[in-house]
């Protein structure tokens, strides 16, 4: 089993904003693997399929970011999974908007959602799928900025960066995450 999670902020509010990149990329996923994120397990809505043998769990918490780690260990307890088996994908204010980095594992780097992810797997490593956002302009709070809707600019190029972020998972759940690395790590 591997459960890819999206982190994102429930409600319609969020439903645009650059925090909600990863909701997007599960909404990707899911239309791709032509299934719908709706069955609500605990606090997540989930969607699942099957390929080579293998369930893939597609999730979005529906607690806030800041609380994502309760979901996701509930997720895990609930398909009996581990660090290991887990996939976050999100997004990252030092990332040029759009770039991917996958990695292993690592620390917060200050996101809140990871922050909260890792203290409920006390610390255990998990893969992850940080996708660019970029930094905000000079005089906006980081925290305004993750919570606005993306701008024409972005917004212009944002389903091109959604496929891109989309075929990394891929990638790593195919290919592994060596490989995924090799391939998606590199600037375009």
């Amino acid at each position: 089993m591997k459960l890819v999670v999206g982190l994102g902020n429930p409600g319609k509010k969020y439903q645009r904003t650059r925090h909600n990149l990863g909701f997007l990329v599960i909404d990707r996923l899911a239309k791709q693997n032509e299934l719908t994120v709706k069955q609500k397990v605990g606090d997540a809505l989930v969607g699942e399929f099957e390929r080579n043998g293998e369930k893939i769990v597609l999730a979005k918490p529906q607690t806030f970011m800041n609380r994502s780690g309760l979901a996701v260990i509930e997720l895990l307890g609930k398909y009996r999974g581990t660090a290991e088996d887990l996939l976050v994908v999100y997004d990252d204010l030092d990332l040029p908007f759009g770039r991917i980095r996958i990695r292993p594992q690592g620390s917060a780097g200050g996101h809140g959602g990871i922050k909260s992810i890792l203290e409920c797997l006390a610390g255990a490593p998990f893969c992850r799928v940080r996708v660019g956002i970029g930094r905000p302009p000079e005089n906006v709070d980081p925290v305004d900025y993750v919570l606005e809707p993306f701008n024409t600019a972005e917004s212009s190029e944002l389903s091109e960066k959604i496929d891109r972020a989309a075929a990394a998972v891929e990638g790593i759940l195919g290919d592994g995450i060596k490989r995924a690395m090799e391939r998606f790590n590199r600037p375009q």
